[in-house]
């Protein structure tokens, strides 16, 4: 017989998917768990918010699963809740000249006109059959993604479909700078199939939440953590909002900055490695509509910044998940990437309101103010990693240098790219390495 594991007293810092992952093996497996949130709600960034009315909840920040997220799909599987997951089949699009254009299958990119009936077309489809085929990643981070994609799809392809992309999620300084391992990671494993959780994210972190605190889960919301110390004698004392708690391991599962200000204890060149970790923010605010948007029923609006939009992509989520959810509403998102000093993260809604208002004008001219019935706004300093070149080399491991002390965030998911299936695996990665120690 396997000896049971000896209970020791763990704690979990953040209630995201990855920490929500963790508390959940680590209960699995006889451990005493306190879970801390400074929120008063769980599910970190992929969290949601629900008028009174509403059936589903909406995400703050626009979130959905892919049908190969499979460390997702499998702790689905695993709870028993796979029958709450839908997939629909929503519609891309991308702007060449004034116009969009479906781009989301073979067929509608053979269609495409931006790359022409010529050389562009086949280096264009060659290169991304390449990347879907091969698993040499680490050769692709010793170059750029604009260093490979001019070489290898040519000046033209990179500059009309790629380089877009590259401003839009790093900006025009760390957009040249970012690894081909992140491109290729992004081609990899993403579908046009696009999934969700009957009622929202929010309400999959709810009911795992609740399923937790049956388990023996110590939740502890609206209750931010101040500091991580070591005892001489071993173990850590977690300061807190609710006062001060000694525990056997503490798994952190924030930001590198967060972690680095919670831990002031841990040497200075690992305080210095996650100091030097960079990341985008997110700005993303949200319309609710009289009526539908898009007249063809699109669902994600990809934008170069050079067509003068003021954000990244438009979302309209109720040609996702039904209007009828949200008492009939139609919801938009309008959201952005960027660097944390932008002028977005200190404009007042209504300022932001004004500014992308004339916007959506552009994707219907039939649009009017008079649609809107409610906005909502949210930001976060810290929603997109950046990924250098050799940036393998970069990332801290989960095991810090303090004895007990983990760190799981979505720094350290690459080359994958951030979202709640690599939360969820790290989340679980993490607890195995406690659980072996």
């Amino acid at each position: 017989m396997t000896e049971p594991r000896a209970s020791r007293r763990v704690a979990v810092i953040g209630a995201g998917f990855g920490g929500l992952a963790a508390a959940y093996d680590l209960l699995k497996n006889g451990q005493q768990v306190t879970l801390y949130e400074a929120a008063d709600h769980v599910g970190g960034l992929a969290s949601g918010f629900k008028e009174p009315h509403w059936e589903w909840s909406m995400e703050k920040y626009y979130h959905h699963w892919f049908a190969s997220d499979r460390h997702m799909l499998q702790l689905i599987d695993e709870l028993g809740w796979r029958k709450h997951v839908r997939f629909p089949r929503p519609y891309t699009v991308v702007y060449y000249r004034g116009r969009f254009y479906p781009f989301d299958s073979i067929l509608q990119m053979a269609l495409f006109p931006g790359l022409g009936w010529g050389i562009d077309k086949i280096r264009f489809g060659f290169v991304g059959l390449f990347l879907r085929l091969t698993n040499n990643w680490q050769a692709l981070e010793k170059t750029t993604v604009e260093a490979w994609m001019r070489r290898w799809a040519g000046d033209r392809v990179y500059e009309l479909m790629w380089q877009p992309l590259m401003i839009g999620k790093f900006g025009e300084r760390y957009a040249p700078l970012v690894n081909m391992a992140w491109m290729w990671a992004r081609i990899k494993a993403r579908t046009t199939r696009l999934g969700t959780f009957e009622g929202g994210f929010q309400a999959f972190a709810d009911r795992f939440s609740a399923l937790l605190q049956k388990m023996g889960l110590n939740l502890r919301l609206s209750c931010p953590v101040e500091r991580i110390s070591p005892l001489q004698e071993g173990g850590l004392t977690v300061q807190s909002a609710d006062g001060q708690a000694h525990y056997d391991q503490v798994l952190v599962t924030q930001s590198p900055s967060v972690l680095a200000r919670l831990a002031p204890e841990l040497p200075p060149d690992y305080l210095r490695g996650l100091l030097e970790l960079k990341s985008m923010g997110a700005v993303v605010l949200i319309f609710s509509l009289k009526q539908p948007l898009s007249p063809q029923g699109y669902y994600w609006y990809n934008i170069p910044k050079s067509a003068g939009f003021p954000f990244l992509a438009l979302v309209e989520h109720t040609n996702f998940v039904p209007a009828r959810y949200f008492g009939g509403e139609h919801l938009v998102y309008c959201g952005d990437y960027l660097e944390t000093d932008h002028e977005y993260f200190q404009l007042s809604q209504d300022q932001l309101v004004q500014r992308f208002l004339p916007a959506l004008q552009r994707i219907n001219p039939n649009f009017s103010p008079q649609w809107v019935n409610k906005t909502w706004l949210f930001r976060t300093l810290y929603a997109q990693p950046v990924p250098f070149v050799n940036h393998s080399r970069n990332i801290p491991p989960i095991r810090t240098p303090l004895a007990g002390l983990y760190f799981a965030s979505m720094s350290q998911v690459y080359p994958w790219d951030r979202g709640t299936n690599f939360a969820v695996e790290i989340g679980r990665r993490a607890a195995h390495l406690m659980l072996e120690d």
